[in-house]
């Protein structure tokens, strides 16, 4: 039933549905201390809203006062050499771009702190972070650079915090009330002309595309193109300087800086909702047969005698496997985050283990939840002396 009739990004058009999921773990990240807890995890529904206005997707039925945002909550990727090289080279550019040296950073949802400590450092700039799941301990680095770290969420009652840079990475996508809430970074931006904000997000027309129903999740409730993201960022009353995708395109980046005068909608707005509709078409016919063909290849594997595992045990590794079934054999999940080894996939139940489980479990082939790690992964498991196959999703 369609609880969210109007658009929360534009606030005009009229939501409608084009995909439904029930009964789906309400949080992915959230440590799972044993495969009981992980199993009756409480469960909500996805109905994901298309707005014909501005192109923007939201879960219609998303209920946000189920949500657990604590110190258990493990979102980092920052164990990977991957993303660490991907981090370093945003943070130099971003400070390349913008001149970011000496100045006062605030990062909106930091996580337990990483970016924002890296551009800090390597810009010898003074940040605050806000976030309910950041861990002091966890955070060596920043004792050596001027950070203050407030674990809390980004509201109204932090919009008197000024900055010369706002950064906001993957965190948007978890609120509902997207225009309203960057009207409120807009208030803390304040008459600062020179100041910039720059927000990323995945991709929706990346995940649409790629029909990667791994990554359409409870936690995410909120889906952005480049046009309803440049949107929602000129009708508060910013200029859009660039909008532009990273991280083999999963990633859209924009950023932006007060405007002086009412801004007229830019092609990239108009355009958007059509284009969005096109790739929904094409997701909606054909999803159901990307899920039955993963189905179908891990029954595959088991009637060879094979073994396969999921490395991956963050948000697409929870969507991936709730979406397989109950008839799913996958035993086990490999993450090279400590910190989630030995605890349990929420809703599936499957066990997180080391890398170095491998080696006696001794899988045919490894799934990996997002093919930028496809390499990342192999070279860890020939360095185990390992025949394991890595098949991306």
């Amino acid at each position: 039933m369609l609880s969210q009739k109007t658009c929360p990004n534009c606030l005009q058009g009229e939501l409608e549905i084009f995909y439904e999921v029930r009964r789906v773990p309400v949080h992915s990240v959230l440590l799972m201390p044993t495969r009981q807890v992980a199993v009756s995890y409480p469960k909500g529904d996805i109905a994901l809203g298309f707005c014909p206005e501005c192109g923007f997707i939201t879960n219609t039925l998303f209920d946000p006062t189920v949500h657990e945002y604590s110190g258990n909550y493990e979102e980092t990727q920052g164990f990977s050499p991957t993303f660490r090289a991907f981090h370093k080279r945003l943070a130099e550019s971003l400070i390349a771009k913008y001149e970011l040296r000496n100045k006062k950073i605030v990062e909106i949802g930091c996580g337990k702190g990483e970016f924002l400590s890296l551009i800090c450092e390597l810009g010898e700039n003074q940040g605050i972070g806000f976030d309910p799941a950041f861990v002091a301990e966890r955070n060596p680095a920043a004792k050596d650079v001027d950070i203050t770290f407030i674990a809390d969420f980004y509201s109204e009652k932090y919009a008197h915090v000024g900055a010369d840079f706002f950064c906001c990475k993957m965190t948007l996508e978890h609120i509902p009330d997207t225009a309203h809430f960057i009207q409120t970074v807009r208030r803390a931006v304040g008459d600062r002309r020179d100041s910039i904000v720059f927000f990323q997000v995945p991709d929706a027309r990346r995940v649409l595309r790629d029909l990667a129903f791994w990554d359409i999740y409870y936690e995410h409730c909120s889906y952005f193109s480049a046009g309803s993201l440049a949107r929602v960022f000129r009708e508060a009353g910013f200029e859009v300087l660039e909008t532009w995708t990273d991280y083999d395109d999963q990633y859209l980046m924009i950023s932006a800086r007060p405007a002086v005068a009412a801004q007229p909608p830019s092609g990239l707005e108009r355009e958007a909702p059509k284009l969005v509709k096109g790739d929904i078409e094409y997701f909606v016919k054909q999803q159901a047969a990307r899920i039955d063909l993963w189905k179908q290849e891990i029954a595959s594997l088991k009637e060879r005698g094979q073994r396969a595992v999921v490395w991956g045990s963050g948000s697409k590794g929870v969507a991936f496997l709730s979406a397989l079934g109950g008839g799913c054999e996958i035993e086990y999940v490999v993450d090279i985050n400590p910190f989630r080894q030995g605890k349990f996939m929420a809703g599936t139940g499957q066990e997180i283990v080391s890398p170095s489980f491998l080696t006696e479990y001794k899988p045919d082939v490894a799934i990996a939840m997002n093919p930028i790690y496809q390499d990342e992964i192999q070279d860890d498991i020939a360095r185990m002396g390992l025949p394991t196959v890595v098949q991306a999703v």
